[in-house]
């Protein structure tokens, strides 16, 4: 792969030039030895096994030659959507549970040259024979520290079991002190070791103390100091976030909630309206610290405290990442202290006496029953609003284009009007239904 076939991926993907981490990372992996990268969270890790998996792939013919196991849906959805952007020719296919193995299936018919997914998605799909692992010579094993953890361990067993011609592994992570199981298969190894070790200049680190063992008024009044900011809300376990989310929202707070016992498409209308705008506070377990796809995140607060500094670096990278700046708000009730693995003593923040709520959002999120596998695009729903709806282009926000239906986010001003103008009309042809989404 040459440089100006480089220059080209990285343009398209908006980046001037490679990081030395990810410059480092593609000269290393031309060598015949296996690669573990750790770097920090939001330092381009995704694009330093990309670029060296891509000039790995000799054969555009050859079948699947590739493959990437990553811990959470989210994170292999990203990588795919930054694979796919890279304009690379190459076919490839994303594999996770929570939507149907049907869909996966037809698209692994035509073998892709790149697999990228989760454990139990991807192992269930080679007993099935989905997956012909007899080409694959590459696996990157992406935040290996999460997706080697005892609950994935029986799986990825398994599945590097099965690939038996794997010529090259690359792991990366952003945390250092996890052993590596025997099973990984690793040979002669080499360790590139980016991490920091500190706190980015970037994030800025604070603390609250709320009055109460319940801090949910401290919450409620630390997110009207912030405003219309964006804001992550993490919680240590599934019934807290609900319960954090309901709290908020009758206390006005306009927000949505997202763990992992949601079905796919909840999760995705989650993450559609905290990306879009339609609102700016996110309540969430630690799923979210990992492949998080959301830019601009301002704030990271810790509702509950991480119980693992690895939690505590992974939920602080949704913020600060590359150059952007950000604040991370630790929420402490009278009994609680600092964990001992936070060196340096974050600066407190009062709250003011009085409460004034944030502005509302300015954006409303619909939800389009048509997507990618009804030949749905983006310029298709631009025009839809535009002329049936009779929309102002600037009146229409981010889209998000799924399998099988889409998310479209609207000046909230015109929602009522547009819905009405457009009741009985058809997006390429078919009456869809396009409502508020849920």
């Amino acid at each position: 792969m040459n440089s100006d076939t480089i220059d080209k991926m990285l343009s398209l993907l908006k980046i001037d030039e490679l990081n030395d981490m990810q410059a480092k990372a593609l000269e290393a992996a031309q060598q015949d030895r296996d690669l573990v990268l750790l770097s920090d969270t939001g330092s381009g890790k995704t694009l330093a096994f990309l670029l060296p998996l891509l000039a790995l792939m000799d054969d555009r013919t050859a079948g699947t030659q590739a493959l990437v196991i990553v811990p959470s849906r989210e994170l292999a959805i990203q990588i795919e959507k930054v694979f796919k952007t890279m304009g690379t020719g190459l076919k490839v296919t994303c594999c996770y549970g929570g939507h149907l193995r049907e869909t996966e299936e037809n698209n692994l018919i035509e073998a892709p040259a790149l697999i990228v997914g989760t454990p139990g998605r991807i192992a269930d799909h080679i007993r099935r024979n989905n997956i012909h692992t007899d080409g694959i010579r590459t696996l990157v094993l992406d935040e290996f520290d999460k997706s080697l953890e005892s609950g994935f361990e029986e799986e990825m067993a398994f599945i590097i079991g099965s690939l038996r011609s794997l010529q090259k592994r690359f792991l990366t992570s952003a945390t250092a002190a996890v052993e590596i199981p025997d099973f990984v298969g690793l040979g002669t190894v080499q360790t590139l070791n980016f991490l920091s070790g500190e706190k980015t200049e970037r994030l800025t680190l604070q603390q609250v103390f709320s009055p109460d063992k319940d801090k949910i008024e401290t919450l409620f009044r630390l997110l009207c100091r912030i405003g219309d900011r964006s804001a992550v809300v993490f919680c240590n376990h599934r019934e807290s976030v609900e319960r954090t989310s309901t709290l908020l929202r009758d206390k006005g707070i306009v927000n949505v909630f997202y763990h992992g016992a949601m079905e796919q498409q909840e999760r995705d209308s989650a993450l559609a309206k905290f990306r879009n705008g339609s609102s700016d506070v996110l309540v969430t377990t630690d799923l979210a610290s990992r492949g998080l796809d959301v830019p601009n995140i301002r704030y990271i607060i810790h509702y509950h405290l991480p119980p693992t500094p690895e939690v505590f670096i992974h939920r602080n990278g949704r913020t600060a990442r590359m150059d952007a700046s950000g604040t991370a708000i630790i929420i402490l009730s009278p009994d609680e202290t600092l964990p001992s693995y936070i060196q340096e003593e974050p600066e407190t923040i009062e709250l003011p006496a009085t409460a004034t709520l944030p502005g509302k959002p300015k954006w409303t999120t619909l939800y389009i029953s048509a997507g990618k596998k009804d030949k749905v695009n983006k310029v298709d729903v631009v025009g839809f609003f535009t002329h049936k709806g009779q929309m102002k282009k600037e009146d229409i926000g981010l889209i998000e284009i799924k399998d099988f239906f889409s998310y479209v986010a609207l000046r909230k001003s015109t929602v009522t009007h547009v819905l009405q103008l457009i009741k009985d009309e058809k997006l390429k042809n078919k009456k869809l239904k396009i409502d508020v989404a849920k």
